[in-house]
């Protein structure tokens, strides 16, 4: 079974020269350290992480990578910065296929959009309903994926925990 966490950006400065540019402010730092902590915690190391090129992506990433104390494979994707949820799909499908679990850390609303999306029904259904309710900053979701990255779609996983922030 292969994993795929989606997770929006940590609290960020509401202004900076250019948006792109908005880095994190100090609890934002903190939250991103406690996804990471929550990852390892629910035993998920991820092995490919597909990121967004914004500051505040860079630097969400970089808090949970430092919680999770392995060797991961990153990709900071200025594509990433304006996707929408089957530009996400379309980039997880590229992933090599000895990745077990990749690891998308964008921008809201495609990261709310996408865990939504990508439920197939059987999960955690109660978790699926807070998430349409809102996708806040800091939070993680946990789909278990059958078969390669390369089948993904929407509706091609099952929602198995998560992290609101």
């Amino acid at each position: 079974m292969r994993h795929l966490i989606v997770v929006r950006h940590a609290k960020a400065e509401p202004y900076a020269e250019a948006d792109h540019a908005r880095a994190l402010t100090a609890s934002g730092v903190r939250a991103a350290g406690d996804v990471g902590q929550w990852l390892v915690a629910q035993g998920l190391r991820p092995d490919y992480a597909l990121v967004s090129s914004a500051t505040r992506t860079r630097q969400t990433w970089a808090a949970i990578e430092n919680q999770l104390g392995a060797s991961i494979h990153v990709e900071f994707a200025d594509d990433l910065y304006h996707a929408g949820p089957d530009d996400v799909i379309d980039a997880v499908r590229w992933v090599p296929v000895d990745a077990q679990t990749v690891i998308y850390v964008g921008h809201n609303p495609t990261a709310g959009e996408l865990a939504h999306l990508l439920d197939d029904g059987t999960g955690d259904q109660a978790l699926l309903a807070q998430i349409a309710l809102g996708y806040p900053t800091a939070a993680a979701t946990v789909f278990d994926v059958a078969g390669d990255w390369r089948d993904l779609r929407m509706g091609g996983a099952t929602l198995r925990s998560g992290n609101q922030g």
